[in-house]
């Protein structure tokens, strides 16, 4: 076996995947981040900072994802690019046998924790896998809402493998990264007090203008081509636009609530507009699939005029009350 074989729980992460969120989900990466840093005893709350950029890229909100640097800044975590110049499982087993953990983008449909789209659905996601047992075609790994197992076939399409042999190509090599715990972590109030440098910094990064502004004058454009293209397209579109706008405030509602239990004063407000934000946006995705399936387009004006409203009350609020300076 590769791997420290220590015992795993699932779905640990309960601050920010318990409860009774908005969003179950954001994205693969984030989700996984979420799970990985609870696994490695780390609190992934002092993460969010990021959140505060959120931006509309014209197409598409800002895909969530925690940068390397605060990585590095809050965990002494380095990420990595992996080179498979031989076969993937010898590399994974290298470095999970070194303690580190690969992260490997990986066809969903083989990942028997997805019951909705195991071996019925192909989509991208992301493994970090932490213990491989070649012998019995097994292996570990973080994803989504926990820790889960594969092993069999599940494991074999895992590695691209066939008789043994690798059977993917040049042109589809593997995305994939090595995660190392090379410094030491921050703990406690030094965790707090770098949280809050990020938080400064990734304030000082945020748009200048508010972002769902420019969402409602694309958005007529957007409701024409879901009207259509139909609920298949709705689909891919609802987890690039609405989720990654609802999740990301939902997050971030949790991180203001994280400070004020640390001692930070940050007014009741801030993470009711983040509620707000994260509800809003799952009440327009709601809309929109019905108008989808309806064939009548919704052109949500209310929806977006609330949110328009609400998230002045989040990031701006934040800077305001924070200033240029965090202590």
């Amino acid at each position: 076996m590769y791997g420290d074989g220590k015992v795993r729980t699932r779905g640990g992460a309960y601050a920010l995947h318990g409860g009774n969120p908005v969003w179950s989900h954001a994205n693969r990466h984030i989700d996984l981040w979420i799970e990985l840093l609870h696994g490695w005893e780390l609190e992934p709350i002092a993460a969010l900072p990021f959140t505060v950029t959120l931006d509309f890229e014209g197409d598409q909100f800002t895909s969530l994802n925690i940068p390397s640097a605060d990585l590095e800044l809050l965990y002494g975590i380095v990420k990595d690019e992996l080179s498979t110049y031989g076969r993937l499982e010898t590399h994974v087993a290298a470095q999970t046998n070194r303690g580190n953990v690969v992260l490997l983008e990986v066809d969903n449909y083989q990942l028997p924790q997805s019951p909705g789209a195991y071996r019925r659905q192909h989509a991208r996601s992301c493994i970090a896998i932490d213990v491989l047992v070649p012998e019995a075609t097994a292996v570990g790994y973080y994803h989504h809402d926990g820790y889960h197992t594969a092993s069999g076939d599940d494991y074999v399409s895992i590695f691209r493998s066939l008789d043994g042999e690798s059977s993917w190509g040049a042109a589809s090599f593997p995305q994939a990264e090595v995660v190392r715990r090379r410094f030491a972590a921050q703990a406690e109030d030094a965790l707090l007090r770098a949280s809050m440098d990020l938080l400064r910094s990734h304030l000082a990064r945020r748009p200048r203008q508010n972002p769902i502004k420019a969402f409602r004058e694309a958005f007529p454009a957007h409701l024409e081509q879901l009207m259509s293209r139909g609920e298949p397209n709705f689909q891919i579109y609802a987890a690039s636009v609405l989720r990654q706008l609802g999740a990301n405030f939902e997050l971030m509602g949790r991180y203001v609530r994280w400070l004020v239990m640390n001692g930070k004063v940050v007014p009741d407000t801030v993470a009711e507009a983040c509620y707000t934000m994260a509800s809003e946006a799952m009440v327009m995705q709601f809309r929109l699939m019905r108008a989808v399936i309806s064939h009548k387009p919704d052109g949500c004006q209310d929806c977006l005029a609330q949110l328009e409203a609400a998230y002045q009350g989040t990031v701006p609020a934040l800077a305001a009350c924070f200033g240029e300076t965090v202590s």
